[in-house]
C-alpha cells in the first residue's frame, strides 16, 4: 500500500484502485485526502479527527463514499446526509472485522485516553488495515494478536506524556513507525519528542521516520 501522511491524524492508504482515508478532521487537508476517496474510518468524534462539516460536504457530493466510526460519529453523519447516508455510514466498535473499500480492517479498542477526570470519555477505535498498518487514534491500545508491520504513532496530546509514547512503540514493536498526532507541537519540540522515539524505538526493533505533509511511502 501507498501511505500519504496528512496534517495532524489524517492519512490516506491506497491499494491498486482502492483509496481508504482515516481521520480528516480541523487541522487537515479534508478536501485534499477525501480526493478520490472510497472510503472513510474514523477514530473518534473529536474534531481535530473528524470534521463533521467538510466530510460531510464530500460524502454528499459522492454517493459512493463510505464510512466508519464509533455509533456517536456514525450517528451524527448519518443525520446530515439524511436518505443519502442508507447503507453507507456503519458504526462500529472494537474487537470487528469488515472490509472498506476492498480493504481488511480490524478494530481494537474502545475507549479514548483519559485527558482529565472532569473530561467525559468517549468511544475510541484503533484501525488495523490489511493487517499491517495501525492507526490507535487517541488511544495507546495494543493490537493483541498480530504481528503490525507499520505503527502510526500519536507523538503528543493533551491526554499523554513522552514515557507512555516511548512504551506504546516498544510494546507494539512494528519494524516501522512515522508519527501522528503532531499538529500541537512547534518544530523544536517535535524534534525532542521524536528524538526520543528514534532512539528508544530502535532498541525494541522499530526504525521510526517523521513524515512531512504530503509525503508518502510504501507499507
Amino acid at each position: 500500500m501507498l501511505l500519504t501522511k496528512f496534517s495532524h491524524s489524517c492519512v490516506r492508504l491506497e491499494r491498486d484502485a482502492s483509496v481508504l482515508v482515516l481521520d480528516p478532521g480541523t487541522f487537515s487537508e479534508v478536501e485534499e485526502a477525501l480526493d478520490g476517496a472510497h472510503a472513510v474510518l474514523v477514530t473518534h468524534e473529536h474534531p481535530d479527527h473528524v470534521d463533521v462539516d467538510r466530510v460531510a460536504a464530500v460524502l454528499a457530493a459522492d454517493a459512493s463514499i463510505e464510512l466508519w466510526a464509533p455509533q456517536g460519529v456514525a450517528d451524527v453523519m448519518a443525520a446530515r446526509l439524511g436518505d443519502t447516508s442508507a447503507g453507507r455510514i456503519h458504526a462500529v466498535g472494537g474487537g470487528e472485522k469488515f472490509s472498506a473499500a476492498g480493504i481488511d480492517v480490524r478494530t481494537f479498542g474502545g475507549q479514548h485516553a483519559l485527558i482529565h477526570p472532569l473530561i467525559p470519555i468517549v468511544a475510541n477505535v484503533g484501525f488495523l488495515i490489511e493487517g499491517s498498518v495501525y492507526h490507535p487514534g487517541d488511544s495507546f491500545i495494543v493490537p493483541d494478536g498480530v504481528d503490525v508491520g507499520t505503527v502510526l504513532v500519536p507523538v503528543h496530546a493533551p491526554w499523554s506524556k513522552l514515557a507512555e509514547v516511548v512504551d506504546f512503540v516498544a510494546s507494539v514493536r512494528a519494524p516501522r513507525a512515522f508519527q501522528i498526532h503532531d499538529a500541537l507541537l512547534n518544530d523544536t519540540g517535535l524534534g525532542m519528542v521524536e528524538g526520543h522515539i528514534e532512539r528508544l524505538g530502535s532498541r525494541y526493533g522499530t526504525s521510526f521516520r517523521h513524515l512531512a505533509v504530503r509525503e508518502s511511502v510504501d507499507v
